[in-house]
């Protein structure tokens, strides 16, 4: 069980819950139904856990919000839809972090095509997911150092990740270069092929969230080595980060949140910042967000702009210095 205290204090901190610009046209929302885009198919942990924000947005905006599920191009088809969406509130866009980094793998054009920096006012960033590299027990390795001699020494080692250019194979990649080794790169669609994979012994290892590997590590069926986190998760105290274990400079995670298309107003922004901020000091949302592997984390509209931007510069020149593309 996770201290609800300490992650709805995070929460709280920058939130927007100070005077927020008055609304200058009629009251918001009241004329239709809000509509979150979310770039991914039902049943994945993004969808989820956007369900899980519509359903406790719309309650306290009494009014209906719904989701939209545009998947297609590793994100990026709902994520030009929601930037081309009329600016007034109606349309958002909810996603995780491969937002940011997928106009870096990709080639994009036309309706996937989509300005990361430009396109979109930030409302809200609502949970990290740290990222954790487990492997199955009968690999016969139980840390990060053993498995990196193992490579060393001229054994093949495999690791899974959802997809080319998601965080999980930045991280690979990264850590391949930091520790002079070659882990072979095998990319799932998603996250729980590669889970299956490793658990019956496929693949050797895979970099993953928390959530859906939490049964396995409980079971004893997988072994937690290393977290990409620049500290250690309270989601798994005992697991080292990369830092601890000497790669100094891998710092990888995984995030999500909310933006709408540019020049939403401004008040329309404060108030689903506010709305939202207060969501993650619900103990539900708090408990909930756990069983995917993803901590609160709220704040303000800048909060989210600066890690956008702050993401763009760092796994920008990560990717570009690995030699990373979708494939």
């Amino acid at each position: 069980m996770i201290d609800r205290r300490r992650f709805c204090c995070t929460a709280l901190a920058g939130s927007a819950l100070a005077a927020r610009p008055a609304l200058s046209t009629e009251a918001y929302p009241s004329s239709r139904p809000i509509t979150v885009i979310v770039s991914y198919p039902p049943g994945g942990d993004t969808d989820a856990i956007a369900r899980l924000f519509a359903d406790k947005l719309g309650q306290r905006l009494k009014q209906t919000v719904l989701i939209d599920n545009r998947p297609g191009a590793g994100g990026a088809i709902g994520n030009g839809l929601a930037g081309r969406a009329r600016p007034d509130g109606y349309t958002l866009l909810f996603t995780p972090n491969p937002f940011t980094t997928a106009p870096l793998v990709m080639k994009l054009s036309g309706a996937a095509a989509y300005d990361v920096l430009g396109g979109y006012e930030a409302i809200i960033n609502t949970a990290t997911q740290p990222l954790v590299l487990v492997c199955s027990p009968r690999l016969g390795i139980k840390t990060l150092p053993q498995l990196v001699a193992k490579a060393r020494a001229g054994a093949t080692v495999s690791y899974a990740s959802p997809g080319a250019g998601s965080p999980m194979h930045i991280l690979g990649e990264w850590l391949n270069q930091a520790a002079g080794v070659k882990f072979s790169h095998v990319p799932y669609r998603g996250v729980g092929p590669s889970v299956t994979d490793v658990v019956a012994g496929h693949v050797d290892t895979a970099w993953v969230t928390f959530g859906p590997v939490r049964q396995y590590l409980d079971a004893g069926k997988l072994v937690a080595l290393a977290v990409g986190d620049a500290k250690r998760s309270p989601l798994a105290p005992q697991v080292p980060t990369l830092v601890e274990l000497g790669y100094k400079d891998v710092v990888v995670s995984a995030w999500n949140g909310f933006f709408a298309p540019r020049k939403t107003p401004a008040a329309v922004i404060a108030l689903l910042n506010e709305h939202l901020n207060a969501i993650l000091q619900e103990p539900e949302v708090v408990e909930k967000l756990a069983t995917f592997g993803a901590l609160p984390a709220g704040g303000t509209p800048k909060v989210l702009a600066e890690l956008n931007q702050r993401e763009y510069a760092v796994m920008g020149k990560a990717i570009r210095d690995l030699g990373i593309a979708a494939e």
